[in-house]
């Protein structure tokens, strides 16, 4: 029987049972350490794979992770951290996993051997061929997230696999398999390891990059977060300060004009408008700031050619 690269044993480790803790963990740091380098190798897939998104996404899209266990738990947790962090909707970036939510903290091992609930989860969440769909399964045989894809794919919709078994299955049905191939787990099969890490690794980069891409970043800075508690506030009046220049004491007083929206302050701040003005503005440019200020110094420009 073929054994898939992700299940196979790792003869490095095959002592770690005996070991001292230190060895233990020394070894783990060891195997931890390939991952990077195995990421590295699929830089140019991965940078395809967010060209493809972001293209989707400008258009009206929306972006769909979907895998089972460790796998499907990554693609929620990307997901859920893109509204906080980007200021985006919640269904902007969505994940998928099979079991449902409570397969987020309870394990539900049978639900990924259904092919056909794949395709029915996608369906039932509306993808359609405007959107894109990533699979992720660290050993790219995965009976439903194969399933969700292949259906994702027959839709139209933009396809690709975060795997780290090179040749597998889902790699052969969608348009950009991402393979970071880490090399057997510490302990034999236990994808959460070297695989889970990997494809942490290429979520983080295919919606960081998209984000970035889309306008939601501003130099290295979050300019579209969202200040939802103490320690969030702070962060996005250091930002206003350093966007604009303000004191400490008046990015806080500018950030309270603005009703506590990062992103209202500094098109407040960068276009001299109101706050009604801002979020209108924001409205029509799907909450990208550099759009808002952009179409606020424009009207600014024709007000001031048809005065003149």
């Amino acid at each position: 029987m073929d054994i898939p690269l992700t299940e196979q044993e790792n003869p490095r480790t095959s002592e770690i049972a005996s070991l001292p803790t230190i060895e233990v963990v020394r070894l783990m740091n060891e195997e931890d350490a390939r991952v990077a380098e195995a990421v590295n190798a699929v830089l140019p897939e991965v940078a395809r794979a967010v060209d493809a998104i972001v293209e989707r996404l400008r258009a009206g899209g929306h972006l769909f992770y979907t895998g089972t266990g460790t796998s499907g738990r990554l693609g929620v947790l990307d997901a859920a951290e893109c509204p906080p962090t980007f200021g985006v909707s919640p269904d902007l970036v969505q994940g998928i996993i099979a079991g449902g939510y409570s397969a987020t903290y309870r394990a539900t091992e049978a639900s990924e051997d259904d092919r056909e609930a794949g395709a029915r989860d996608l369906y039932e969440r509306g993808v359609t061929e405007a959107d894109a769909v990533v699979g992720i399964a660290a050993s790219g045989r995965t009976p439903y997230t194969v399933g969700a894809v292949e259906h994702a794919r027959a839709l139209g919709a933009f396809t690709a696999a975060v795997t780290c078994a090179p040749g597998s299955e889902i790699t052969r049905v969608v348009e950009v398999p991402i393979v970071a191939a880490v090399g057997p787990e510490v302990i034999a099969g236990s994808t959460r390891l070297k695989a889970g890490t990997a494809q942490k690794m290429v979520l983080n980069m295919l919606s960081t990059a998209t984000m970035i891409r889309l306008g939601y970043v501003t130099g290295n800075r979050m300019s579209n977060l969202l200040a939802r508690n103490t320690k969030l506030r702070a962060r996005a009046e250091r930002i206003l300060s350093a966007e604009t220049g303000l004191s400490e004491t008046d990015a806080h007083l500018q950030l309270e004009h603005a009703g506590g929206d990062l992103r209202v302050a500094l098109v407040m701040n960068k276009t001299g408008c109101s706050r009604e003005e801002a979020l209108r503005a924001l409205e029509e440019t799907s909450g990208i700031v550099q759009r808002a200020i952009e179409t606020l110094s424009t009207k600014d420009a024709r007000r001031e050619s048809n005065s003149s």
